[in-house]
């Protein structure tokens, strides 16, 4: 195919690549320091061009190609190309929108206000006054990648040695072709821009400036430029103008009353929405793609490189997350075997014990989304580790929203503030897979309960429940940083009720033994010093909470009713409703018998010293009193 593009231009292209690939060829040889060899080989793609420069961001995403400090060499890759002369600009728009232009727009700035490796951008005005941005791709680029990308193909070997590629470059480099030609479609783009803004432009958001939430009201919270077709071709995008503030302006955003926290919300929201639950994602969401506006909302620009995962990778990304937090690590084994990270065959036993050393290294814990991810790669080398492209793209979408949001709160961690949206999804979707994760989330593979989960997620559901009705207090509201943006208690009841369910069925048989054997221990921490037995009097739980704090299992099962309790006022007929319907179940009835049963017999040989030590405490304390009283 190469003769398509003339054999003096192939020639001189092949010999420009070649030289370059024999300096790394050198340096390899002569430069031990692997730090220096990945600075070398970041220097030369730049010097390569366009193509180049994009494989190098691509590839910096993908560690399970290159060793890790490759890829954080080539993180540091930017848009490094000068821009092209506006005269050659202004030529293109002519010959691809068919018009002088003059005719087109009454005036175009002289200069680009924007480049990059594949195009440049201008402000312009339209006859009709309205205020543009117009992206025009670099001349000959198709072209040019097209000949880049075949050339690569002859010399990839190469770089594959130099740059001690984990795997075959060139099969994961196809793909990454794939997206760089999408990139260059600006058709494309703007279909993308008009999906993105029909998914994620009006959703339920706080006002960002006074801090106050509005719910079951839509508000546009993401906005993405409008498209003008009459003006757009596959080399030209025409699109509104957005004036926005840059998130590293720290000066502007405060003069513009703008609440950084709540902008790191809706970015997070908007982003993780995108990932876990619709499923078409911008995947490249760095702060220069990102701007505040005015209304104290984000806008979205770029969507030449977009993502689409199936709803099984989503799930699996939750599933992952959960068995994470976990630290399940024979969990974590078989994600990643299901979602195709590790090949057929593998012993997933070892996998999950190589896991399991990582996780006891201390050291090496960090919720810093960038840290996880290279300890997990560490780890799964030795497994024949593999990313689908799906996932790359994905872990570049999370990976910039973490940077970005670093940029507003250099404290941000993605994971952490991703499970609030998480734990909302599970509670709002009935389908049997995320009731399975959430069961995973709350009780253990050996069927104990994690009460330390159930508490949070119980204290989370009422919180929300009190925002919601706009009961929550101010301190409240300023802790929940993100919150799930919209609350159904029909959603939660349901959950609620789905766990009862598999709790009193035969498939929950470990879960009702370790329920009764925590009843058990509760009841032993109520009788040990006081036979009089604990209420929920907020008076007496202050005198007595210093003699409950040892035991956290029963600090949670009562602060878990407590915030049980607060959830259920607020909707009590759908409560009482569904714990009606799991009361008049035979299985219900069953475990209550065997509640009575072990509580029977663990407490029949301490009924009598409970007995008289009841009546000689009461004795004891009438006998004070008659004394109190003759004074």
């Amino acid at each position: 195919m190469i003769y398509r593009f003339g054999p003096f231009l192939a020639l001189y292209r092949a010999t420009i690549i070649s030289f370059h690939v024999l300096k790394l060829i050198l340096w390899q040889l002569f430069i031990q320091d692997i730090k220096k060899r990945a600075v070398k080989f970041r220097e030369t793609l730049i010097h390569l061009g366009p193509f180049y420069i994009k494989l190098g961001q691509a590839l910096s995403t993908r560690p399970d190609i290159l060793p890790t400090i490759y890829c954080q060499e080539l993180a540091k890759l930017q848009d490094q190309i000068p821009p092209f002369p506006t005269r050659v600009a202004i030529k293109s728009i002519e010959s691809q929108l068919g018009l002088p232009i003059s005719q087109i727009f009454s005036d175009i700035s002289p200069e680009p206000i924007a480049a990059a490796s594949l195009g440049q951008v201008y402000k312009a005005h339209l006859p009709s006054g309205e205020l543009v941005a117009v992206k025009v791709l670099r001349p000959g680029m198709s072209l040019m990648l097209t000949l880049d990308a075949l050339l690569f193909h002859m010399i990839g070997g190469q770089l594959k040695r130099f740059a001690k590629a984990r795997k075959d470059l060139l099969v994961a480099v196809n793909e990454m072709v794939r997206h760089m030609f999408d990139e260059i479609d600006y058709v494309l783009e703007g279909k993308n821009a008009e999906r993105f803004a029909s998914l994620y432009g009006f959703n339920p958001c706080n006002d960002l400036k006074g801090g106050n939430t509005m719910h079951q009201k839509e508000e546009n919270c993401v906005k993405v430029p409008k498209i003008y077709w009459d003006l757009t071709c596959k080399g030209v995008l025409t699109m509104e103008w957005v004036d926005g503030i840059k998130l590293t302006d720290e000066a502007k955003l405060e003069k513009a009353c703008l609440n950084r926290r709540k902008l790191i919300d809706q970015g997070l929201y908007c982003s993780l929405r995108q990932l876990l639950e619709v499923g078409f994602f911008h995947a490249d969401p760095h702060p220069g793609n990102l701007v505040a506006i005015d209304s104290g909302t984000l806008a979205y620009f770029d969507f030449g490189m977009m993502g689409d995962i199936p709803r099984h990778f989503r799930v699996g990304l939750i599933q992952m997350l959960v068995h994470f937090v976990n630290r399940d690590t024979l969990g974590l084994a078989n994600d990643f075997l299901s979602l195709g990270f590790i090949p057929e065959g593998v012993d997933i036993q070892s996998v999950s014990d190589a896991l399991q050393a990582s996780f006891g290294d201390g050291t090496r814990q960090s919720r810093d989304f960038e840290a996880i991810m290279n300890q997990l790669y560490d780890v799964m080398y030795e497994f024949d580790f593999s990313l689908p492209p799906d996932y790359a793209l994905v872990i570049r979408a999370l990976g910039s929203l973490e940077g970005t949001a670093k940029v507003l709160d250099p404290n941000f961690k993605v994971v952490e503030s991703a499970y609030p949206f998480v734990i909302g999804r599970l509670l709002a979707e009935p389908n049997p897979d995320m009731r399975r994760i959430l069961r995973e989330l709350l009780i253990c593979n050996d069927g104990s309960v994690r009460w330390n989960r159930l508490e949070r997620l119980i204290a989370a559901i009422s919180e929300q429940a009190l925002e919601s009705t706009g009961e929550a207090s101010s301190e409240a509201n300023s802790s929940n940083t993100m919150g799930w943006k919209s609350f159904d208690m029909r959603a939660v009841v349901g959950a609620t009720e789905d766990l009862l369910h598999f709790i009193l069925s035969e498939k929950g048989w470990r879960v009702r033994v370790f329920l009764v054997r925590d009843m058990i221990k509760v009841a032993d921490v109520i009788l040990q010093d006081e036979v009089v037995g604990y209420n929920l009097d907020e008076k007496r739980e202050t005198r007595e909470k210093s003699k409950f704090e040892g035991n956290s299992t029963f600090m949670r099962v009562v602060n878990g009713f407590r915030y049980l309790r607060q959830a259920v006022k607020l909707a009590p007929e759908m409560w009482t409703t569904m714990l009606i319907r799991v009361a008049l179940k035979p299985e219900f009835h069953r475990f209550t018998l065997d509640i009575i049963s072990a509580f029977s017999i663990h407490f029949s040989h301490k009924l009598p010293e409970t007995f008289w030590v009841f009546i000689s405490r009461l004795l004891h304390k009438m006998g004070r009193n008659n004394r109190f009283n003759d004074l």
